[in-house]
């Protein structure tokens, strides 16, 4: 615990001296986001209503009470307050990670969750600070860990953070069926229609991130965007332009690549949706593991993959490998690994990468592939833990013929009376 706690408060003093410019991270300036665009939608979300007309704002209504954060420190100026609220929300999900670990039954591994965490967080550089993603990572991570003391905090949790930044709906993908469900699920729509109603009735313009996303192009470090990169060499027209907030690519073909990514979208939320009916046990790891395998997919198969979604990941990785009970240790290392490349890609080396050239190309095929083989994993991993082996398991104890086999002539319950599902 010593040494956990030295090297988080060490990699944490070092990643405030980033953002507060102590110490200089080569690229773009990282921090323009909280010092010029969150503190301007501060302004007006200050006067009681969203930037109305402003496509920059993509967020839904909950984003709102991130960028007013600060107001409770008004002795500090805007950009250090943000600052000092997303490392206070970091030592947050430190300390809920230090105590699942000490109540998971195999203390030491439990532990690898909490290196995960104090390790992946700063390889993604000052960015992680720079962005308000590290606070709705820490509302995920208290719904995960919550979810098998009481449902419905976890489905509270889950429809919060869906207001905050839509993701961790996802977190409810694997939910143990039965009670579980009905009440986590069920607590999560209520909370997220009375949070918006309240939302929509207080605060003009809350629903109109809805509409904001529409025209989009195809940001230049999304795994779709590798195809304009490499068209580029060949001589595709189109162009890398600042678009709603991100460098996009916009051009011949663009709106083609878009479609399927939301095509792949749409597969992988029917992958979701037949693992959930062909799941045959649960596990007190596998609601993590749905919910890091889910957020994978849909990550490598959107539109815009910002440097920021990375702390999503390594938090959902972090929990996963605290619990234990799952197997998704190596896809967790493969995202602390591609966090540790999109600090290359972003900020040190976004100019190579919106150039296309070697180096830059380079860069974002080893994160993406890095992503893709861990949400290939992360998928094979929970189907066979949760499906096949189950199955397997259910088969084996018992003879051809339909009787009762030699495990559970000796009094082993079979597989099916052993189903965590309820």
């Amino acid at each position: 615990m010593r040494l956990s706690l030295a090297a988080w408060a060490a990699t944490r003093t070092v990643l405030l001296l980033c953002v507060f410019k102590v110490i200089t991270v080569p690229g773009p300036d990282v921090t323009s986001d909280v010092s010029v665009i969150y503190h301007g939608w501060y302004e007006v979300l200050r006067t009681g209503s969203f930037p109305a007309g402003d496509v920059t704002w993509q967020y839904p209504p909950a984003a709102a009470l991130a960028v007013l954060s600060p107001a409770l420190l008004p002795f500090l100026a805007y950009p250090a307050a943000f600052y000092t609220l997303v490392c206070a929300a970091d030592a947050v999900v430190f300390a809920m990670l230090l105590y699942a670990s000490r109540r998971a039954p195999e203390r030491g591994r439990g532990r690898a969750g909490v290196w995960v965490w104090v390790a992946g967080v700063p390889l993604l550089g000052p960015t992680v600070y720079a962005r308000y993603d590290l606070m709705v990572t820490a509302v995920a991570v208290a719904a995960l860990l919550a979810l098998s003391r009481s449902p419905r905090a976890a489905g509270a949790l889950a429809a919060f953070g869906a207001l905050l930044k839509v993701w961790p709906a996802l977190l409810l993908a694997g939910t143990p069926r039965g009670r579980t469900t009905r009440v986590a699920w069920g607590t999560a729509v209520a909370t997220g229609l009375v949070l918006t109603a309240l939302f929509a009735a207080a605060m003009p313009g809350a629903l109109d991130f809805l509409t904001h996303q529409r025209d989009r192009g195809t940001e230049v470090e999304s795994l779709g965007a590798l195809v304009f990169h490499v068209a580029r060499h060949f001589g595709w027209e189109g162009q890398v332009l600042l678009n709603y907030g991100s460098v996009e690519f916009l051009g011949p073909h663009v709106e083609t690549v878009s479609t399927v990514a939301m095509v792949c979208s749409a597969a992988a939320f029917g992958w979701l949706l037949l693992w959930r009916l062909r799941a045959v046990e649960w596990t007190a790891s596998t609601a993590a593991d749905a919910a890091f395998a889910a957020v994978l997919l849909f990550t490598v198969t959107s539109r815009v993959i910002s440097p920021q979604y990375m702390v999503w990941l390594v938090g959902l990785a972090a929990v996963c490998t605290v619990l234990r009970t799952g197997r998704q240790g190596l896809p967790a290392l493969l995202v602390v690994v591609a966090t540790g490349v999109t600090l290359l890609e972003f900020p040190v080396y976004f100019g190579n990468v919106v150039a296309s050239d070697a180096l830059g190309v380079t860069l974002l095929v080893l994160r993406n592939g890095l992503l893709l083989a861990a949400a290939v994993l992360a998928c094979a991993r929970l189907w066979r833990t949760t499906v096949t082996e189950p199955r397997r398991r259910a088969a084996g104890g018992r003879d051809g013929d339909g009787t009762a086999g030699a495990g559970e002539a000796a009094g082993r319950e079979p597989a099916e009376d052993r189903l965590l599902s309820r």
